[in-house]
Order: structure tokens, then C-alpha cells, then sequence
């Protein structure tokens, strides 16, 4: 059983909020999205485990029951090529949930035209798989997003 964090604080709009289709109709995988604050801060780890992928805009972290689990900062961030997200961990390293990962402002990449939506997502599972699904409210960095078993 993995309990996925929140990589950012803000209010949770569901994997049905994000405004992209493929995250939107779960064609990654399920899992939910957050609507961050306004602020300049750090996207953390959901989960402990290594990172598989590292962009600035996107990684995942593996954990040890090889549970996948995306975190997308953004949409549409990847024509950004990097600029405005800091690299805090590289692809390899072991983390721990909670870790800040990567440095970031959502409201630059608001003013830039682009949405801050955050997808949390649970790469290759089916949607059985993932219970207690925060779909809506307010949420904290670090609070728990989902189950995964």
C-alpha cells in the first residue's frame, strides 16, 4: 500500500479539472490534480522511492513496490524547456516523501499563458487500484492525495 502526498498546497480539482485531455480522461493513468497557490515554492516527492524521470516541468518517483507515480507541474510547461523550475534532485536518486524535488512559481507560469495545474498521477494502474481519491477542497503540501494498493 502507497499513501501518495500532495506535491504542492492548493485546492484539489480532480484529474477532471485539468484542462488536457490526455490527464483529464486518465489516459496516463488515475489519480487526481491540485490547483496550486499563487506563490513561488517546492513541489516535494509524493512518495519515497527513486526518481525515474526528472524534467523540470515533470518527474516520477518509483517506490519500492514499484508504484509509479507522476507528478506534472503544469500544463503545457515542457515548451518552458526549464526556465522558471530549479532542479532540486536528479534522475537516480533516492528520495523521500515530503523531499523538495523541484523550485517553482506557478504565477510566472500563469502569466505566461500556460495553466499551474498540478496532475498527481498513478502511472500504469487501474483506477480500482487507488482508494481514499481526493477529488475536491483544499489541500496541503504533504497531506495525503490517495491510496495505492
Amino acid at each position: 500500500m502507497t499513501r501518495v502526498l500532495s506535491p504542492v498546497g492548493g485546492r484539489v480539482v480532480g484529474l477532471a479539472g485539468v484542462p488536457d485531455p490526455v490527464f483529464a480522461q486518465a489516459m496516463v493513468g488515475p489519480g487526481t490534480a491540485v490547483d496550486p497557490a499563487r506563490e513561488p515554492g517546492q513541489a516535494i516527492a509524493p512518495v519515497t522511492g527513486k526518481i525515474v524521470k526528472m524534467h523540470p516541468h515533470a518527474y516520477v518517483v518509483v517506490d519500492d513496490e514499484g508504484h509509479g507515480v507522476l507528478v506534472h507541474l503544469g500544463i503545457d510547461t515542457v515548451q518552458l524547456k526549464g526556465e522558471g523550475f530549479e532542479l532540486l534532485a536528479a534522475e537516480g536518486d533516492r528520495v523521500t516523501a515530503g523531499q523538495p524535488l523541484v523550485g517553482w512559481d506557478p504565477a510566472a507560469v500563469e502569466a505566461g499563458g500556460r495553466s499551474p495545474i498540478c496532475a498527481v498521477v498513478a502511472l500504469d494502474a487501474p483506477a480500482e487500484a487507488l482508494s481514499d481519491v481526493v477529488e475536491s477542497g483544499d489541500v496541503r503540501q504533504g497531506a495525503e492525495l490517495f491510496v495505492w494498493s
